[in-house]
């Protein structure tokens, strides 16, 4: 199964680099092995958003360039609507691009990788799966 990697593990993983301690970190890495990572666009502009120095925009931006977006439809932003009101309607609230990110797993049939703890909360309302960590720490 594909996996829609959150905002939260990319930028965990882009501001310490090449740790080995961390779970989160080194799941992204083997699931970006298996080529397996989906990106979609507003988690794009979210990462690259910030960045105060050019160059880095730059670089970071050549470093994501590597993945194309899953195509957004408007049925994706009708779907995150629904997403939004069935969680309301529960008493779980959160945010548009999180609804949309769930709408987008649950349409695509993908996985959502987060460290963003409102996902379980969604999940549990929507259905939709939560990729977690395989790989136990060395």
């Amino acid at each position: 199964m594909k996996v829609l990697v959150d905002t939260s593990v990319w930028s965990q993983a882009l501001r310490r680099g090449e740790s080995e301690s961390d779970p989160r970190e080194r799941e992204l890495r083997e699931l970006l092995r298996e080529g397996r990572v989906v990106l979609m666009g507003p988690i794009r502009q979210e990462l690259l958003s910030g960045i105060r120095v050019e160059s880095q925009y730059k670089q970071l931006r050549g470093k994501l360039r590597a993945f194309g977006d899953v195509g957004l439809e408007r049925e994706d932003y009708e779907e995150a609507a629904r997403c939004f009101n069935r969680c309301r309607s529960a008493g779980v609230q959160g945010g548009s691009v999180d609804f949309l990110i769930c709408a987008v797993a649950m349409r695509r049939k993908l996985a959502v990788f987060t460290g963003d703890n409102d996902f379980k909360y969604y999940a549990k309302v929507l259905g939709f799966p939560l990729h977690e960590v395989r790989i136990a720490l060395r």
